[in-house]
């Protein structure tokens, strides 16, 4: 969709600006609740709702990775993602996309492949520091 059907709105500026200088994916809810400081007026509902204009206008990214709330990303570029399976946190991966894998697809099933996601699973860095440091002080109490 054209981004000039949409007036300009601080609001919308201010959200977009905030998923930039994050990596973390964010929530609508964090969202609304990082920019509530700035915007004491702001509702929930404006915050959904340019975030639907803001992912129309081709500018993010929603990610409905399964969990129960979908997570915004305003790096639109094909990328991978690494999902913690203890804290749900999603990180970008540094990786290239291997445009291989949609070749590979096409030619063993005969389907026309216009683009992939892929999701690495597993236990993020911080968690497992976290598990080490519970570990460290199990043996430290006994």
């Amino acid at each position: 969709m054209n981004k000039a059907l949409y007036r300009n709105s601080k609001q919308r500026n201010a959200l977009y600006q905030y998923l930039l200088s994050t990596d973390t994916h964010p929530t609508a809810q964090e969202l609304y609740e990082a920019l509530r400081p700035d915007f004491p007026n702001l509702s929930f509902g404006t915050v959904y709702r340019n975030l639907g204009i803001l992912e129309q206008q081709g500018m993010v990214r929603r990610l409905g990775r399964g969990s129960t709330f979908d997570r915004f990303d305003a790096t639109v570029e094909p990328h991978y993602h690494f999902i913690c399976d203890k804290c749900g946190r999603i990180y970008d991966l540094p990786l290239n996309v291997d445009l291989s894998l949609e070749e590979k697809v096409a030619q063993a099933t005969g389907h026309t492949v216009t683009a992939h996601e892929l999701d690495f699973h597993g236990i993020c860095m911080h968690c497992k520091e976290a598990e080490r440091q519970g570990e460290k002080d199990l043996v430290q109490k006994a």
